[in-house]
C-alpha cells in the first residue's frame, strides 16, 4: 500500500495565514464600500441633486407643459422620491381634457409624465360660440386651444336625448367618415324626431336618422365611390340609400321658358 505525502505543520501555517489575512481583507474592501454607498446614499438624498430637476411631458395637445406642471405640484424643491405619483395623477385626470396620466420617476432627479387626452370628436354651436364635446360625452364649457380643423360642426343640438344619440354615433363611425363631415344640422320631422341633415367637406349633403347614422354613415366612402362627383346632390339614408341630384338654376330656368313658350 503506497502511503500518503507528509506536509508538516510547519509548512502550512504560512498557508492558513495567508488564506485569513485574504479573506480578512476581502471583508474590510466589501465594508467600506457598503460604508461608501450609504454615506453616497445619504449624501443624495440630503443634497439638491435628489431634488426635481428636470420634467418631461409627452401627449399633451391641450395645456401646456407649464400648465400641467403647475396643475400637478411639482415644484423644483421637491425630492424625487418622495413624489406621490397617485395624487398627482390624480389631480391631471381633474382637467376635463385628460383622460389618463402616468408619471414616472427615474434617477438622479427626473420626472416623465405620459398624457392620454380624451378626443374631440365635434364642436357644438352655442350663441354664436363653439364648445368642443369630448368623446366621453363631456361639453367643455370653454375652448381651450385650437378649434380642430376636422371635427364636424353641431348645429342647433341642445342637451338631451337627440345630443346623446349624436355623440355615440360619432364615437362609432370611422375616423376617416368622421374627417369628411363639416356641420351636422338637427332637423326633427314630424315623423321622426331624430332626423338629421349632413353637409360633407365634397359638398354632398346627407338626410339621415340618428337611429341608423352610424351604421349607414360607416359605408359613405363606398355610396360616394360609385356616385359622378362633379355632379352634387343629397344622399338620402333615412330608411334605403339613393340619390338625388340638386336642381339646377340655370336648368329651371330654361326649363320655365320652354313651359312659356
Amino acid at each position: 500500500m503506497e502511503k500518503g505525502k507528509i506536509v508538516s505543520l510547519e509548512d502550512r501555517v504560512p498557508k492558513l495565514k495567508q488564506q485569513r489575512r485574504r479573506k480578512a481583507n476581502k471583508r474590510l474592501i466589501f465594508l467600506l464600500l457598503l460604508f461608501f454607498a450609504l454615506i453616497s446614499c445619504v449624501v443624495y438624498f440630503q443634497s439638491p441633486l435628489s431634488h426635481v430637476n428636470k420634467i418631461s411631458i409627452d401627449g399633451n395637445d391641450t395645456y401646456t407643459d407649464d400648465e400641467l406642471v403647475s396643475q400637478s405640484g411639482i415644484t423644483n424643491k421637491m425630492n424625487v422620491w418622495k413624489i406621490d405619483e397617485a395624487n398627482i395623477e390624480k389631480k391631471l385626470k381633474k382637467l376635463p381634457e385628460i383622460k389618463s396620466a402616468k408619471l414616472k420617476v427615474a434617477f438622479p432627479n427626473h420626472v416623465s409624465i405620459k398624457i392620454v387626452e380624451w378626443k374631440r370628436i365635434a364642436n357644438i354651436m352655442r350663441e354664436g360660440n363653439f364648445q368642443a364635446i369630448l368623446e366621453n360625452g363631456q361639453i367643455l364649457g370653454e375652448q381651450k386651444g385650437p378649434v380642430p380643423i376636422n371635427s364636424p360642426i353641431l348645429v342647433d343640438f341642445s342637451e338631451g336625448e337627440a345630443l346623446e344619440e349624436m355623440i355615440t354615433g360619432l364615437n362609432a363611425i370611422p375616423k376617416e367618415v368622421l374627417n369628411s363631415i363639416s356641420e351636422i344640422h338637427y332637423t326633427p320631422k314630424e315623423t321622426d324626431k331624430f332626423h338629421i341633415t349632413l353637409f360633407m367637406n365634397d359638398g354632398f349633403e346627407v338626410s339621415a336618422s340618428l337611429r341608423s347614422f352610424s351604421e349607414k354613415m360607416s359605408h359613405y366612402p363606398s355610396i360616394v365611390s360609385q356616385l359622378d362627383p362633379k355632379i352634387k346632390g343629397v344622399i338620402d339614408l333615412e330608411v334605403g340609400s339613393f340619390f338625388k341630384a340638386f336642381e339646377v338654376e340655370g336648368a329651371e330656368e330654361e326649363n320655365e321658358t320652354e313651359d312659356e313658350g
